[in-house]
């Protein structure tokens, strides 16, 4: 077989439907493992169905390597699934057993599998500079106003305040429950109101600039990386038009035409 064909092979819908296939199946064998009911009864036949799919997708990987030599290596999903296997691959009696329990990653591959997942995990890993650049205004209002509840609700000798705000690393604790609203009005805001009823001129900024805007902003990244990978996925999809390429110089020449018949109109 050569490589061409092997490329053709590993690339065909069928076989990647297969392997997707062979995923799930193998997930929810590995899933059944975990019942003790279940390897009671049918516990040799799991293990042989796990090692088999396993056979299966070292051949892939093999099958891969073969038809993309070292360039392979250049696909960061083609690394993601060997890693995977090779973890699988671990002996399952020794110091290393315990890594074997990372088989039930093989259902991570649906991610370089199926292009929907593929585009969601692209756009979530391009989105990671900005969004550790709005947890950096996050950090910032977290540490001024940990500081400031903690000066201020922290040392009034109350021991259901002191408990909530009665150092920074509470305080920071107790803000992030405020931030995700969960208890927050029993557990953090009513014992402070008890003492200072005017405690909510901070409370309320903090839930409007967490909450409510700051958090949206990942949001906001997010969703912009994963349209600006689903727009190139788009565009190298598509097959190629040289008719329907458009360069800003013929754009000039059309703008160009369209001002000389609009002065041939006016005269």
């Amino acid at each position: 077989m050569t490589r061409a064909a092997a490329a053709r092979i590993v690339e065909s819908r069928f076989f990647v439907n297969a392997i997707v296939g062979l995923i799930v199946f193998n997930a929810v064998t590995l899933g059944l493992e975990t019942s003790d009911r279940m390897m009671e009864r049918y516990g040799p036949l799991l293990l042989f169905l796990d090692k088999a799919v396993l056979g299966v997708f070292v051949a892939e990987m093999l099958l891969k390597f073969y038809a993309y030599r070292l360039s392979f290596f250049r696909s960061g999903w083609n690394v993601f699934d060997l890693s995977i296997i090779l973890v699988s691959l671990l002996p399952s009696s020794g110091p290393l057993a315990i890594l074997r329990t990372f088989r039930v990653f093989r259902i991570l591959r649906l991610f370089s599998m199926v292009p929907q997942m593929r585009i969601v995990i692209t756009g979530l890993l391009r989105a990671i500079p900005g969004m550790a650049s709005v947890m950096g205004v996050i950090g910032i209002i977290f540490f001024v106003f940990s500081v400031l509840v903690t000066k201020i609700f922290g040392r009034t000798g109350d021991d259901a305040l002191e408990a909530i705000f009665g150092d920074l690393g509470k305080s920071m604790f107790s803000l992030f429950q405020l931030m995700t609203l969960e208890n927050w009005v029993e557990g953090i805001v009513d014992p402070a109101m008890k003492l200072h009823p005017w405690s909510w001129i901070i409370f309320i900024p903090f839930i409007i600039l967490t909450t409510f805007a700051v958090l949206n902003l990942f949001i906001g990244v997010i969703v912009e990386a994963m349209q600006n990978v689903h727009n190139e996925e788009q565009r190298r999809m598509a097959p190629d038009d040289p008719e329907k390429e458009t360069t800003l110089e013929d754009l000039r020449q059309d703008i160009a035409a369209l001002r000389e018949e609009i002065r041939a109109l006016k005269r």
